[in-house]
Order: C-alpha cells, then structure tokens, then sequence
C-alpha cells in the first residue's frame, strides 16, 4: 500500500471539522482501527492499476460494477490506449466495446474520453493531485478523487465512502447518515487524519468479504466485540427460519394437511 504523506493540499469534506469526537467515540474507533490493521495489515485497493491515470480509469469504470470484472477489462484498454492523450482520441465505438463489459459503457466512455482530453488541455497528460482539479474532471466525484488521491498518491485528502463503507459505517454506529458526503464528515470526525487512506480501503474490503450486504458473517467479524450489529447475522438467519416455516405452515393448510404431516 502506498505510503501515507504526512499531509495533503486537498480539502476534506465540506463541514467535515464542525465536530469533535467524545474521548469514548475515540477509543472505540482505535479498538476498530487496530483490530482492521490486525486483519489486514497490507490493505490495498483491488483495482489493478499501474499509474494514477490507470487507477483515475478503473475507478470509473468500477462505477455499478465488480473490481474483478474491471480487472479483466483494463489490460486491454491500456494495452490499446496507454496515456491519456491516446484516451482521449479513442473511436469511441471501439472504446464503447473494449469497456462494454462493465455496463454503462457508453456513459463511462464518454466520461472517459473527456476526462483524459480535459486532462491533455489542463494538466499535460498528468493526473493532478488536489480534489479541487480532480472533481472538475468529467465522471470524477469525491469517492474517485479520494481513491486516486489516497491510493495513488498517499495523500490524505478523506475517506472513500461506497456502498460497502456507507452500510460498514452504519451498523458500526459510526453515521446515521445515508447521504455518502455526510457519512464521509461523520467519519472524518472520528477517524484520525493518519489512517484516513487504510481506513477507507481495509473498511471497504470487510465490507465486500465479511460484512456483506445480505448476510454479514458476524460470527468471523474481528470488529465484533466493537459492534452494536454484532448479532446481526443471527437476527437474519432467525428471520428466514421464522419466514421458512410459516411457509410450510401455509403449504400444509392449503393442502389440508397438518405441518407435521408435510
């Protein structure tokens, strides 16, 4: 994982220092931090990636769409447009085509070939190191510039929030918020500024692994004992068991038939 520069010329996320943790919000986020870097200690992000304009791509086109099956797309794109000059002068039917496996694929072609020609004209090909110049690129928001800027160039600009940080986040206790700017301000509160780029990837990564969408796997959770979710996974498996029998239950009636008969 790319080294962490001890400070960043980007701006954190707006009204990200309007509050101050409790000394217990603090210890609790360091009990989670040491346990994430106990799990992960060599965190990186999942997007193969050789160059900041390579990971800049990627990351668009990871928008509604799997790292692995990004991974499988890039090889070629690159291999076939290797800068940013070449991007942006790409047929775009053939651009359309290489990256169509991503979906979207003519919005993020689009997106792509104006990023990498705004990227020409303003920057001479290079990716630009500040969130003010990345997100005055087409298709780059806060959650792209953070990644570029904290993968790419190891600085600290905030923290990456995604589907999979946003609910991490949630059943942590650590946001209310479903608006991902609020929850990044809700974590840029708690979070020191130093683990800001681990904390996003390792957070990321429980997120896609163990604390899934549809099942989160508690029982294998290094964070639990830091959890107010922690029993989540049971409550879940509960739930389908419950809905599993009063189907049978309904079956078993209409079929004029006792459950135990079924």
């Amino acid at each position: 994982m790319t080294k962490v520069a001890r400070t960043s010329r980007s701006r954190p996320a707006p009204g990200a220092a309007g509050r101050r943790p409790t000394p217990a919000e603090r210890s609790r986020v360091a009990h989670i931090l040491a346990a994430l870097h106990e799990a992960r200690p060599q965190a990186r992000v999942e997007l193969d990636h050789r160059s900041p304009l390579q990971l800049l791509i990627a990351t668009i086109l990871s928008a509604q769409c799997t790292d692995d099956r990004v991974n499988t797309v890039t090889p070629a794109l690159f291999r076939a447009w290797p800068d940013a000059a070449a991007l942006a002068k790409a047929p775009r039917a053939d651009l359309e085509e290489v990256i169509r496996p991503t979906g979207f694929f003519r919005a993020k072609a689009r997106s792509i070939a104006d990023c990498c020609r705004l990227l020409v004209e303003r920057h001479g090909g290079e990716v630009p190191r500040t969130m003010e110049e990345l997100t005055r690129l087409p298709g780059v928001g806060r959650k792209t510039a953070n990644v570029v800027l904290g993968a790419a160039y190891g600085l600290p600009s905030g923290i990456v929030v995604d589907t999979h940080m946003a609910r991490v986040a949630s059943r942590l206790g650590l946001t209310r918020q479903s608006d991902p700017v609020k929850i990044e301000q809700d974590l840029l509160a708690v979070v020191p500024t130093s683990e800001w780029i681990f904390f996003s990837i390792a957070m990321i990564l429980h997120g896609r692994y163990v604390c899934q969408a549809r099942l989160p796997r508690c029982g294998d959770c290094p964070l639990r004992p830091h959890c107010p979710s922690r029993h989540l996974e049971a409550d879940l498996l509960a739930a389908r068991s419950g809905r599993g029998r009063s189907r049978t239950r309904a079956g078993a009636r209409g079929s004029g038939k006792s459950p135990e008969g079924v």
